[in-house]
């Protein structure tokens, strides 16, 4: 039995494995199917300044315990604190990882007792109490007080324990897929046959959607399952990719036939219904054929697509059907939620990137002066085919729809090269164009900008729109992360939405964009975190103004539903002018005459650069103001820093401390100056001091004669070592391993150094730490 003071020298992590373990297990928690310790709920947001980026792990979400009655269903939070705090000191931690989870138990504890909160509780029942050590409440407990929470105490629970599909690598579900999967489960489980699904783009609606089938297809509440889609590659992208465990028993349907000798079916709305009787496929099986059917991106379609797969439902009006999309769309003609309902579980852009699971942005929007001031063609002008030029003032709107400035198309190719070439001229980049002709026409003005890159490389740009076999059929080489080209994509609609991009660093858009939901797709292109092939952020160039919509409150805001749809109401009259869902259907310009014209200048007028701040709005700001602000919220003041500095056993700990906050000091270095220290470097930027480079420190350890009280031999190591420090800095000579480098291994080997040389690890640490007080010693001074 520990004492007092005993229990107060252990780690968090002793008192886990000594403590709270111990307690679960005793009241029934399994270690190997219940009990998950450390467990990451969110990595994180990533933070991005100038071509640079990090991660605020101190943002990161991390709980000590998540128990669950199955796999599958976590019911609460335990969160660890050491023996030096109180028992209740971690519960505000645990509240914060439960309300993530949405479960309705949360502990704390020290291994001394448990503070717990019910969120549910019984008539008269405290919301928190303190509980011994010893009465932790028993699985079955907690799995009760979690199906009341959830409204769930009267469902088939069959389909609530059916445990994920585990493909044998360690993957799971994240919190929020969780989170949908579950909520879509518990709506169906209590008879609800009609659900929708918002997720953000990026964010994994097809795996989501995957695990959904999975589960209700091993517990047998449906057997035949329709995958609606109106893209090939959404259907192709899925059959290979999130859908594949379903292997033999899954086909896509082709040729207008519905093979019922399978379970699973992916298919095109195109595949399945069209204008006349002859072509309507779907009703080839009987209603009742389908017992799910999930309809991918239902917010899409004009107003004849919206009646094929509300024809295609209707028909199967007696299935389970599960909308998914990321842009509820919510009109006068077409409401997801008034077909589905309120979304069962919404997973927002914003809170993405807030978590760290999407790619936060940059905006660079460039105004050009004929774009912003408009162009008045001189009484008589032609055009380059000898054509008169209407005399009227053209502005942004009708560039490279009805007037195509051709040194207007030039500048913003080199524009976009610029940046290409100051950051990565192999990042996968989009370029949404117009129409057609305009794709066409940027993809040759890309070509000529980028000069002998495109020379070697043929594939570099590729135009991809719905009338280029070519181009379409490099669509697979410009999403796969592995394949260097295509590295520029040129488009009009065709790759706005259902494009797994996942290393597409650059959208630009020289394309009027007005309809939100083809904002929130487009900017969806770039929103995925690619940490293997080093995409952590993308930048959005803007030329039309189209970011704008970021400053709309109905960008990341929950969906309206402005008006319910009645059946007397006439259809909605198709747009030939707006941009809005017209996904496959690229404007093609054959026969449409624009007025071109060479011979006029252009100019950018201004260029800003807005980041996403802490808050998610667009704000401007350098690298070095944030770590400025970062740093100064960890450090009360200059003296605060030295002294904490100056105190450390390890600069590591204040190194990797500041690195919690998203303050990467080599990212600093690339502002400042790469021949600064960490020190050096963090106090120039956050407190205004002359930096010293790190050769000029060493120099001057030596000018004061510091190893003189030292034998042959250890001056030589120390000597080494601010050698060391000057190139490679104060981390480099903290490694243990440093002694094993040259050239300290022709004084002997680290063991020898440490013993003979300093009489062991004591005295070699210590001279190392003399070594460190004199490198920093005239700060502060």
């Amino acid at each position: 039995m520990l004492s007092d003071k005993e229990k107060k020298q252990l780690s968090e992590s002793d008192i886990c494995d000594l403590f709270i373990t111990p307690a679960l297990k005793s009241s029934g928690w399994d270690p190997f199917t219940q009990i998950r310790r450390e467990v990451t709920l969110t990595p994180g947001p990533i933070i991005v300044r100038g071509n640079l980026s990090s991660r605020n792990k101190k943002k990161k979400k991390f709980a000590d315990y998540v128990l669950s009655w199955k796999p599958s269903l976590p019911v609460a939070i335990v969160e660890a604190k050491d023996n030096n705090h109180t028992v209740g000191h971690g519960m505000q931690q645990a509240l914060g990882y439960a309300e993530i989870l949405k479960v309705p138990s949360a502990f704390s504890s020290n291994g001394d007792a448990f503070e717990s909160h019910n969120k549910f509780p019984n008539e008269g029942e405290p919301i928190e109490q303190t509980i011994p050590i010893g009465s932790f409440p028993t699985p079955e407990d907690l799995w009760e007080r979690y199906r009341a929470f959830r409204g769930i105490e009267n469902t088939r629970d069959d389909l609530l324990l059916q445990p994920y599909h585990d493909d044998g690598s360690g993957k799971e579900p994240r919190y929020y897929q969780a989170e949908a999967i579950n909520r879509t489960l518990e709506a169906i489980s209590k008879g609800q046959d009609r659900a929708l699904l918002v997720m953000a783009t990026g964010t994994g609606k097809t795996y989501t959607t995957f695990q959904i089938i999975w589960r209700l297809w091993q517990a047998g509440a449906a057997k035949r399952i329709l995958f609606l889609a109106d893209r090939n590659i959404l259907i192709d992208q899925t059959l290979v990719n999130d859908f594949k465990p379903f292997g033999s028993v899954m086909t896509k349907i082709k040729n207008r036939t519905v093979d019922p000798s399978y379970e699973i079916h992916l298919g095109l709305y195109q595949a399945l219904t069209g204008p006349d009787e002859a072509d309507k496929a779907f009703k080839s099986v009987s209603p009742d054929f389908f017992d799910l059917i999930v309809i991918d991106e239902c917010h899409r379609g004009s107003a004849a697509d919206d009646a094929a797969w509300k024809e295609i439902l209707e028909y199967f009006g007696s299935a389970i059907q599960i909308g998914l999309t990321a842009t509820p769309k919510e009109t006068k003609y077409v409401s997801s939620s008034s077909y589905f309902g309120d979304p069962v579980y919404t997973y927002s852009l914003k809170q993405g990137i807030e978590d760290g699971f999407l790619a936060p942005y940059k905006v660079v929007r460039i105004d050009i002066d004929k774009d912003i001031e408009g162009w008045t063609p001189p009484a008589g002008a032609i055009d380059d085919l000898g054509n008169q030029i209407e005399e009227r003032t053209y502005n942004q709107k009708d560039m490279d729809r009805i007037l195509v400035l051709n040194k207007r198309t030039k500048l913003v190719a080199e524009r976009v090269v610029k940046l290409l070439n100051a950051t990565d001229p192999f990042g996968k980049t989009i370029i949404f164009c117009e129409d057609i002709d305009h794709a066409e026409r940027m993809r040759k003005a890309i070509v000529n900008a980028a000069g002998q890159i495109a020379i070697d490389n043929p594939k570099y740009v590729m135009r991809i729109t719905g009338d280029s076999n070519e181009g379409k059929a490099e669509l697979d080489n410009f999403i796969d992360p592995e394949s260097k080209f295509p590295v520029i994509a040129t488009t009009s609609e065709m790759l706005t939405t259902g494009v797994d991009a996942k290393t597409c660093k650059l959208i630009v858009l020289d394309k009027s964009v007005t309809s939100m939901t083809t904002f929130k797709q487009i900017i969806g292109r770039g929103t995925r975190v690619d940490e293997e092939h080093g995409k952590f952020y993308f930048t959005i160039m803007d030329f039309k103004k189209a970011t704008e919509l970021f400053n709309d409150p109905d960008f990341d805001g929950e969906p309206v539903v402005i008006y319910e749809p009645d059946d007397t109401d006439p259809p909605e009259p198709p747009d030939p002018t707006s941009d809005d869902d017209s996904d496959d259907e690229e404007i093609s310009t054959t026969g449409t005459t624009k007025i071109r014209v060479s011979g006029v200048e252009v100019s950018i007028l201004a260029e800003r650069v807005s980041f996403m701040g802490p808050d998610g709005e667009l704000i401007t700001e350098s690298y070095r103001d944030f770590a400025r602000k970062q740093v100064r919220s960890e450090f009360t003041s200059l003296d605060d820093f030295i002294q904490r500095w100056n105190s450390a056993d390890k600069k590591a700990a204040i190194i990797a401390e500041l690195e919690e906050h998203g303050v990467l000091l080599e990212n600093l270095a690339q502002e400042v100056g790469k021949d600064f220290g960490d020190f050096d470097l963090v106090l120039h930027v956050a407190f205004d001091q002359p930096p010293l480079t790190r050769s000029e420190r060493a120099n001057n350890v030596k000018k004061r004669n510091y190893f003189t009280k030292y034998g042959d031999q250890a001056r030589q190591v120390l000597d080494a070592l601010l050698e060391k420090y000057a190139d490679e800095g104060i981390q480099a000579i903290e490694d243990a391993r440093v002694l094993r480098m040259r050239p300290f291994d022709r004084i002997g080997t680290p063991v020898e150094i440490i013993k003979d040389v300093f009489g062991g690890k004591a005295g070699y640490e210590e001279a190392l730490k003399d070594l460190e007080q004199e490198l920093y010693r005239q700060a502060g001074s």
